[in-house]
C-alpha cells in the first residue's frame, strides 16, 4: 500500500482531524494521492449531524468501491462511531474506525494491508477519550490565506436534538503550550488565523487541567497577544454564556481580535430552548449580544437556529422570528431539525411535518438575507479592514466579502473603502465589475 486519500466530511472539526491524519500517513511512508481512483488505501472521515450527511457518505462508498474496487475503505468519524455495524455492512469497507480510536489509524497500516475480511470493526468508549487530532486546515471559504486551528473537542452539554457529545465525546482542550506552538508557527506565513472547536468557549476549563492551570478562552487569548505575533485572531463559534464581559471587551479593544461575535441561538422561544435543554433563554442571549453590539457596533453578529424542533408550534416559530428581527443580527446559518437517532428529541410524540420545517427555514432565511443586506448596505463609505484572500478577493474584519478594485497579493492585511454593494458582499470603491458582451451569432450555419 503507496497511496492514500482522505475525503472529509462535515465541519472544521473533521476536517482538521483528517489534516492531522494525513500527516501522520505521510510520516508512515505513505503518499497523499490526487483522487480516490488513484490510491490504494481511502479513508472517508464522516459526519452525522444530519440524515442528510449519512446519505452523502453511503453515497461515497458506493461510488469510490465502483470506480476503485481494488481500493481498501477505511470509514471513520462520526458516523462510524454512531454506527459501526450499519457502515461495515456495506459493500467494499475493510475497516471502521470509530472517533474513540482515530489516533490509532496509522498503527493499522499493516492490518489493513493484510486484512482478509471485509468490514472489521475498532470503535469504544468515546466518553473515555483524553486527546484528539489537530492541524490547521483552509477557511470556511476554501480559501488557503485563513488557517483554522482546532483548539478544543468534544462537549460536556446535553442538548436533546445533538449527536455530538456521543461520537466526539467529553469537552478536552489542546495545552496552552501547544496552542501557542501551534499559533506561532503559523503567525510566520499567514496574517488571519481562526480558531475553532466543539465548544471553543470551554476552552481549559476541564478536569484535565490542573486547577491552578486552568483558564478561560478570555485568559487564553491575552496570552496569545502578549506572546505570538499573530496579526489577526477569528474566534469561530461560541455558546452565548460564554461570550462574559471579559472576553467581550477584550475582543472590543484589541485591533488584533476580528470584530466578529458567532453565538448559537437554535431558538428565541424559551419553551423550546427548555425542551432542548439549552443552558440559557432568549432574555440571556439578548443580554450577551446587546452588550455585544454596544461595544462593537459595526462588527458581525452570526447565530445558529432550527426550525421545526418536535413540537415546535406556530407561536414559538414566531417568538425566534420576532426575536431575531428585533436584534442586530448580520447572517444566519438555519437549519432544519434532523431526527438523529439515540437523541432524545426523537421520542418526542409531537413531530412537526417535513413541509412546514422547509417552510419556516425558508422565513427564517429571507429574514436573515434582507437583515444581511442592511448591514453590507450600511458599509458604504466606510474605510474597513480586510485580508486578501486566494480567490482575488478579500474579507472584512466583519466578514463581508469584498470584490477589489486594485488586485493585490493574497495573504495581506489591508484598509479598503466601501463603495458598493454587490449580490453577495460589498465593493472596494472603484470597482468596475465585469462587462458581459453580448453573444456573437455562429461563423457557420447550424444545420438541422
Amino acid at each position: 500500500m503507496k497511496k492514500f486519500y482522505i475525503q472529509n466530511f462535515g465541519c472544521r472539526a473533521t476536517q482538521a482531524d483528517g489534516a492531522a491524519l494525513e500527516g501522520l500517513l505521510e510520516k508512515q511512508g505513505l503518499a497523499a494521492a490526487e483522487g480516490a481512483q488513484a490510491a490504494d488505501l481511502v479513508i472517508l472521515n464522516t459526519c452525522t449531524v444530519t440524515s442528510s450527511a449519512d446519505d452523502d457518505v453511503r453515497k461515497s462508498i458506493h461510488r469510490v468501491h465502483r470506480e476503485n474496487p481494488k481500493a481498501r475503505i477505511l470509514v471513520t468519524g462520526c458516523y462510524a462511531q454512531r454506527a459501526p455495524e450499519e457502515l461495515s455492512r456495506i459493500p467494499g469497507v475493510t475497516w471502521v474506525v470509530g472517533n474513540s480510536h482515530k489516533t490509532e489509524i496509522p498503527g493499522l497500516i499493516p492490518r489493513i494491508n493484510q486484512a482478509e475480511y471485509h468490514g472489521q470493526i475498532l470503535v469504544g468508549d468515546i466518553s473515555a477519550a483524553t486527546g484528539f487530532l489537530s492541524s490547521p486546515v483552509d477557511d470556511a471559504f476554501g480559501d488557503r490565506t485563513r488557517p483554522n486551528l482546532k483548539i478544543q473537542e468534544g462537549c460536556n452539554n446535553v442538548c436533546t436534538f445533538c449527536i455530538i457529545p456521543s461520537v466526539r465525546g467529553r469537552s478536552r482542550s489542546m495545552t496552552l503550550e501547544q496552542v501557542l506552538g501551534e499559533l506561532r508557527g503559523l503567525a510566520a506565513n499567514y496574517r488571519e488565523i481562526v480558531l475553532t472547536g466543539i465548544n471553543l468557549g470551554r476552552w481549559g476549563r476541564e478536569a484535565g487541567f490542573r486547577p491552578t492551570d486552568r483558564m478561560r478562552l478570555s485568559d487564553l487569548l491575552r496570552v496569545v497577544l502578549d506572546q505570538t505575533p499573530v496579526e489577526r485572531l477569528r474566534i469561530s463559534s461560541v455558546e452565548p454564556m460564554d461570550f462574559t464581559d471579559e472576553l467581550l471587551e477584550l475582543m472590543a479593544s484589541s485591533s488584533r481580535i476580528a470584530k466578529h461575535v458567532h453565538a448559537p441561538l437554535q431558538s428565541a422561544s424559551d419553551t423550546v430552548l427548555k425542551r432542548m435543554k439549552r443552558r440559557y433563554r432568549s432574555r440571556h442571549y439578548e443580554d450577551r449580544l446587546r452588550r455585544a453590539h454596544g461595544l462593537m457596533p459595526n462588527a458581525a453578529f452570526g447565530a445558529d437556529v432550527m426550525t421545526g424542533f418536535p413540537g415546535e408550534t406556530a407561536e414559538e416559530f414566531q417568538q425566534t422570528y420576532d426575536f431575531i428581527e428585533r436584534l442586530p443580527f448580520t447572517y444566519l446559518h438555519v437549519f432544519t431539525y434532523s431526527e438523529r437517532p439515540g437523541t432524545p428529541a426523537v421520542s418526542h410524540a409531537e413531530p412537526v411535518p417535513h413541509q412546514v420545517r422547509k417552510e419556516r427555514t425558508r422565513r427564517l432565511r429571507d429574514l436573515a438575507a434582507r437583515k444581511n443586506l442592511a448591514f453590507r448596505t450600511a458599509q458604504q463609505g466606510r474605510v474597513l479592514s480586510a485580508v486578501t484572500l486566494d480567490n482575488g478577493k478579500a474579507l472584512t474584519e466583519n466578514y463581508l466579502p469584498v470584490e477589489m478594485a486594485v488586485p493585490r497579493g493574497s495573504n495581506q492585511l489591508v484598509e479598503l473603502m466601501i463603495g458598493g454593494v454587490t449580490s453577495a458582499g460589498l465593493s472596494e470603491a472603484g470597482f468596475l465589475p465585469p462587462v458581459e458582451l453580448p453573444q456573437q451569432p455562429s461563423a457557420f450555419p447550424i444545420l438541422g
